[in-house]
């Protein structure tokens, strides 16, 4: 019988496990749950109650009661009763030195949901197993956070699932930011700490779960995908505070003329027709430059295309940091309106750097993207993608109209379905040769394998 009850309680646990991973789209678990470590041989059993480690938990209880008086602290408690991973990732802000979500910073994001579901995945068992009493009912008092006592009522204390995730939280951001350690680790701490003054949970339950969460960090250290997606997020983390190697060192890269002697070149920051509406710093002559890696597979591509009455049309390959550097002025001017029937029409300038059309980096400054059209040999004329380049709105994504996994046209006022379907022949034609494309510009890719990730190059855009 109490292996039947223990078998439904468990069901019930991961059924709300799973409706948490259900809110995040696309969650990847890096082993399931058989997989991982089982904390009911890993940790020790939870105090008896008649012992010293009972009386330790009952004197933290008590230190957590005070601890509400505190309205700092009490609301910092408050906050941390949060179940969803956003909420959780907002009290990491300060100490990891990045706001963190899935727009903004989109490797770092799938690193910590992917991780934190895999990890979950440990407190389920033991939870059932022990099915200890929590604070608040042994001593039948309302916890800080009332609103939680419905849910939390009958279910198993130990381990504590809140503790587990800040501390892992605080564990894999470390590891992306590991000059900020320190912080990130106390912040960990302190979410442990918030559930004991809630009164959700024992001092014995948070510790436990600070060992799990260590326990599931070991084990993701074995998965060859974990250790890629921390790789991307580091990247991506030095990439947006700036921390990237910056270097004028041009040994590596070809001019594109050479490389694709079929591609039309168009460089638009040459000239004075893009949205800043004058010759972008860094751009001494209108050539493309790319490193020989990425020329390469642009070769592949256009010789694919040239089979198909296409040639390539190249508006912006290689850009030098001082460019970006432009770009971001540019933006600060608010005033400057010059090209905003061109290219932004809809979009406020102050609202530039918060949707995402301007940034402090670029991928193009690391020499492996390429922002590109197509050519249509018989009419010699560029073929019509229902929109232009470097043209600020919705419209531009590449799945606006349609969905580009499967290529379906699904109907859209403003781009028809040859507009989407020639967008789709550029597309698979540069993924099939190894680039990978972004979603929110039908033109840009990226190297897959691109050969210097985490360097940033200074030097200006003229024939090599």
């Amino acid at each position: 019988m109490k292996r039947i009850i223990l078998t439904i309680f468990t069901i019930v646990l991961f059924c709300g496990g799973l409706h948490v991973n259900a809110q995040n789209a696309g969650v990847t678990l890096y082993f399931g749950a058989e997989e991982m470590p089982d904390l009911i041989k890993c940790l020790p059993p939870p105090p008896d109650t008649i012992g010293i480690g009972f009386t330790h938990d009952i004197m933290r209880y008590m230190w957590g009661k005070v601890e509400r008086n505190n309205t700092t602290r009490a609301a910092i408690a408050y906050r941390d009763a949060a179940w969803d991973f956003d909420s959780l990732f907002a009290e990491f802000v300060v100490p990891f030195g990045l706001e963190i979500s899935k727009e903004g910073t989109p490797e770092i994001y799938k690193y910590l949901v992917n991780s934190l579901s895999t990890i979950d995945q440990m407190r389920v068992e033991p939870k059932a197993f022990y099915h200890r009493k929590r604070p608040f009912e042994r001593f039948r008092e309302h916890m800080l956070t009332v609103y939680e006592e419905r849910y939390l009522s009958g279910e198993g204390s130990y381990p504590s699932g809140h503790s587990q995730r800040g501390y892992a939280v605080a564990l894999l951001l470390s590891e992306v930011n590991p000059e900020k350690a320190d912080t990130i680790m106390a912040r960990g701490f302190m979410y442990g700490e918030s559930r004991v003054i809630v009164g959700a949970h024992w001092q014995s339950d948070v510790d436990a779960s600070r060992l799990a969460a260590a326990i599931g960090m070991a084990r993701l250290h074995t998965s060859h995908e974990f250790l890629a997606q921390l790789e991307k997020a580091q990247t991506e983390y030095k990439s947006l505070t700036g921390s990237l190697p910056a270097t004028d060192d041009f040994s590596k890269f070809v001019n594109l003329a050479d490389a694709v002697p079929d591609a039309i070149l168009e460089i638009r920051y040459y000239s004075t027709y893009n949205f800043v509406g004058a010759r972008v710093d860094g751009y001494e002559e209108p050539v493309a430059l790319l490193t020989r890696q990425a020329a390469d597979s642009l070769r592949a591509v256009s010789d694919d295309l040239l089979k198909l009455g296409y040639r390539l049309k190249i508006y912006d390959a290689y850009r030098p940091q001082c460019a970006v550097d432009h770009f971001v002025r540019w933006a600060a001017d608010v005033n400057d309106t010059l090209m905003k029937p061109y290219f932004y029409p809809d979009v406020p300038r102050d609202k530039l750097f918060e949707l995402g059309y301007i940034a402090k980096r670029s991928g193009h400054t690391r020499g492996s993207t390429v922002d590109l059209t197509l050519f249509d040999m018989a009419t010699e004329k560029e073929v019509d993608m229902g929109g232009t380049f470097d043209w600020f709105g919705r419209e531009s994504h590449p799945d606006f109209g349609g969905n580009p996994k499967t290529g379906k046209y699904t109907g859209q006022a403003k781009i028809t379905a040859e507009q989407f379907h020639n967008r789709m022949i550029l597309r698979e034609a540069m993924m099939r040769h190894g680039f990978k494309p972004i979603g929110e510009e039908w033109w840009h890719f990226t190297l897959q394998n691109e050969p210097f990730p985490e360097t940033y190059f200074t030097f200006p855009v003229k024939k090599l």
